[in-house]
């Protein structure tokens, strides 16, 4: 599954991106903030995980710049608590060029073209970057705060959870 956005192209990753995933996510200041991506990062952790077979339901891109293809960072969604959660990360030297917004915009018209009428996602409290394009995007906090294990800190940090009902045109807000 492919999808262009101004400025970007979301893409899945193939076997041959494993050092364009690595150059960007090797960070401890990314990998922090990201329930599934150890620390250290290693080589192998890239090339296993660019290799990973492609799932449909759960579908995942790299976010690249559409007019030179560098990778920008991941974005993607999966199965949570019998919701769909977003997902994403951005390379530091990208980072505030409202990349995560086009993205995630982009990620939310393809979850509603899925037909998922809701998406929920979260940030790490010490993360408000994340909560800032979330609500860009139209997420609402819940209310609720949640223990999720960090990989990348090696352990469980309180996170602040979102949704957005994905029937709405008026949940989705131009950032």
């Amino acid at each position: 599954m492919f999808h262009r956005t101004q400025r970007l192209f979301l893409r899945p990753a193939w076997p041959e991106d494993w050092q364009a995933v690595y150059k960007g996510i090797c960070d401890e200041s990314v990998v922090r903030n990201l329930a599934r991506a150890p620390w250290p990062y290693k080589p192998e952790h890239a090339r296993d995980w660019a290799s990973l077979p492609h799932n449909p339901a759960s579908p995942t891109w790299l976010i690249t710049l559409a007019d030179q293809g560098e990778v920008v960072g991941c974005i993607g969604i999966d199965p949570h608590e019998g919701e769909i959660e977003m997902g994403y990360w951005i390379a530091r030297r990208h980072w505030a060029k409202g990349f995560a917004t086009e993205a995630g915009q982009a990620v939310l018209e393809i979850a509603r073209m899925m037909g998922h009428a809701r998406m929920v996602a979260s940030h790490y409290i010490d993360n408000p970057a994340s909560g800032r394009v979330l609500r860009k995007l139209g997420f609402l906090p819940t209310g609720q705060t949640e223990t999720r294990m960090c990989l990348g800190r090696g352990e469980k940090v309180q996170a602040t959870a979102y949704a957005l009902s994905l029937d709405s045109t008026e949940s989705l807000r131009a950032a």
